[in-house]
């Protein structure tokens, strides 16, 4: 359920629209896990900005030879 937001909001803003948006009877630990992969996508995103990171086809080798252990 992860949105993708600007680089204009705060990380806090952006925790709070998450929030928001999930059913009120969520789970806390479904909160967590939302909020921890809102964190790993901009952590990712800085990445790509600063050129570092894998490309996607090396990123897909890497998982093929993963998968085939």
């Amino acid at each position: 359920m992860v949105c993708w937001y600007g680089p204009d909001m705060s990380n806090r803003e952006m925790v709070i629209d998450l929030v928001t948006k999930l059913p009120e009877n969520t789970p806390l630990k479904d909160i967590a896990r939302e909020i921890e992969l809102l964190a790993g996508i901009q952590i990712a995103r800085e990445q790509a900005r600063r050129g570092e990171g894998v490309l996607a086809e090396d990123a897909r080798k890497m998982v093929d030879a993963w998968a085939s252990r």
